[in-house]
């Protein structure tokens, strides 16, 4: 026997369709339906039709075979067969995050055929994958952020058992699993909440579209469906942590934010599976308030996103001022990013026309994540161009030192390691010929300097277009991208053996930077990060007793107590 509930105010009536056979439901309390059918069981396919409608998918279903406009089906969440008794969880502190798009990680694009290279990413030191969101979405290609069936895993992926297989293997591994959620909106195609209840909201708008109801009439059972939510991918799924899209556009002004709420609800969790739980904001404020503890009037999550630890660095590196890079550039920028990881702590910011953020003072590194690249800043491009596109070998060197000895949590984004030629464009798989339309047009009218000026942006409803933004593994075996990954694999082996170059307290990194040579020195403990962006050899004079740990370029030299870079180089030494 089944058990079937949906919560739907709305309607005056509402009926089960399960395995091609109607029962009407009864309604409870509260807004929710109940009846139970003792022939439905796991792969019932099933939905609810709202006063005679045609049938809707579950708004909490677990798996949706046939996509998003398709009928729910049944899942025993009990029934697979994990392997990772023996995993006792991951932590924040220390650990290397790599980021991983399902559907482009592999030329399959599923979650099996995704953990065949499980072993690759243990090999180069990495602690956890996070995956780019995987809830059910519109079509077989598409970034995810558009998801509209929250609880169930995508199908072109696997579905539910194959995410279970992916996360069951990565424990085995010893790689932890960070989930990418979104909180903020739901995509347009296939979204049917609005007819079962108040799940959006009149008074908020995000740029996607309305918000979610957090805060208004019928708000408590949204809530919960977001709670829900997250807690079953860490319960039911074993995922370690969440990296939550976007939390700047979670509008909110109950007394007990939603944040608030999810985040002791996770931590009580954590206690009951005897494992730690991680959750991640993705965040623009610059605010500490996110990830300050519940008990100093934080929201209490534990870690977020620093884009503006990227932005300095992209700046100065690649030189690019346009955009939000109009705010960045300077070494001082960048030397304020490796200290703190936000430059703009309630400082003038000249593209926002006003002052921005507050100051991280008192939070360790570790509750920040950096990175030298990522899904956005990659895909955010007209043409997806990744850093090895835009820098040469010894400038990708110097992000990935910086990146990699820094206090903070460094995330690496697929294929990053070895300088993946293939690039990351925006697409999707729309089937509604109108909205597919207007995806195109509105990506073209994104850009429109780069549509009139050298060519077409690629077309994110093109096939072709998820394709060549599939990664070429055979590239790792070959020149130049072999050294590059070497490089990556000896810093992040460097990062495991010295506490110095993992230490998260900012107050022990001291960065110099001097415009007028190009240079920028990181004291980390007893090491020191020597960078020359100049087009010139320079000399970093030394206490005398010192070793050269780590070298980007065979040119680097050093005589007596002075260390010789060529341009666009970086070395690692270590004082006695």
């Amino acid at each position: 026997m089944q058990e079937f509930k949906v919560w739907a105010p709305e309607p005056e009536s509402v009926t089960l369709l399960s395995g091609g056979r109607e029962l009407r439901m009864h309604r409870g309390s509260g807004g929710w339906w109940h009846v139970s059918d003792e022939r439905a069981g796991p792969g019932t396919h099933y939905g609810f039709c709202l006063d005679g409608g045609p049938p809707r998918p579950d708004p909490r279903s677990p798996s949706q075979p046939g996509g998003p406009e398709d009928l729910s089906e049944v899942v025993d969440q009990s029934a697979f067969a994990w392997k990772d008794a023996s995993w006792t969880g991951m932590t924040m502190k220390g650990a290397v995050l790599y980021e991983i798009h399902v559907g482009t990680f592999t030329a399959e694009g599923t979650f099996d055929a995704a953990i065949e290279k499980l072993p690759l990413l243990v090999d180069i030191g990495v602690d956890a994958v996070e995956l780019m969101p995987v809830a059910e979405f519109p079509g077989d290609r598409g970034w995810g952020y558009d998801g509209v069936n929250l609880f169930a895993p995508h199908h072109a992926y696997g579905g539910p058992d194959g995410l279970k297989r992916f996360v069951d293997t990565c424990h085995c591994y010893g790689l932890g699993v960070v989930m990418d959620v979104v909180y903020n909106h739901l995509g347009p195609s296939g979204n049917y909440l609005p007819e079962f209840g108040p799940y959006f909201s009149d008074r908020h708008q995000t740029n996607w579209g309305s918000a979610i109801n957090f805060d208004g009439s019928g708000s408590d059972e949204v809530r919960r469906f977001v709670i829900d939510n997250a807690l079953g991918w860490l319960r039911d799924y074993h995922a370690d942590g969440l990296r939550l899209d976007a939390v700047h556009a979670i509008v909110d002004d109950s007394a007990r934010h939603v944040l608030e709420q999810l985040s002791a609800e996770v931590d009580a969790l954590s206690s009951h599976l005897r494992r730690p739980l991680t959750v991640i904001a993705e965040t623009d404020l610059n605010d500490p308030r996110f990830v300050r503890p519940l008990d100093s009037g934080g929201y209490g999550l534990d870690s977020a996103w620093a884009d503006e630890w990227h932005h300095a660095l992209h700046a100065a590196l690649a030189g690019e001022r346009t955009g939000y890079y109009e705010d960045f550039g300077s070494l001082a920028h960048l030397g304020r990013a490796l200290r703190q990881a936000w430059v703009y702590d309630g400082t003038w910011s000249r593209h926002r026309g006003r002052h921005h953020g507050r100051s991280p003072s008192g939070l360790p590194g570790h509750r920040f994540v950096v990175f030298t690249q990522n899904h956005d800043q990659v895909g955010n491009r007209p043409l997806g161009e990744r850093s090895s596109a835009l820098m040469n070998e010894g400038r990708l060197r110097i992000a990935a030192a910086l990146l990699l000895t820094g206090p903070f949590t460094p995330l690496l984004f697929q294929g990053e390691e070895w300088g993946a030629t293939s690039p990351f464009l925006y697409f999707t798989d729309h089937h509604d010929p109108e909205l597919g339309r207007a995806v195109s047009e509105g990506r073209r009218n994104e850009f429109p300097y780069w549509s009139a000026g050298t060519g077409d942006v690629p077309d994110p409803q093109a096939p072709t277009t998820f394709n060549r933004s599939k990664l070429n593994w055979d590239e790792r075996e070959q020149a130049p991208h072999g050294c590059l990954l070497a490089w990556y694999k000896r810093l992040i082996a460097l990062r495991r053996r010295f506490a110095d170059l993992s230490d998260p307290r900012l107050e022990r990194t001291e960065v110099i930077v001097e415009e007028e040579t190009q240079t920028v020195v990181v004291h980390r403990g007893v090491f020191t990060v020597l960078v020359n962006l100049s087009a010139v050899m320079q000399d970093f004079p030394l206490v005398p007793s010192w070793d050269l740990i780590a070298a980007s370029s065979p040119d680097i030299t050093s005589a007596g107590e002075a260390v010789s870079l060529p341009p666009d180089s970086v070395a690692i030494v270590r004082t006695a």
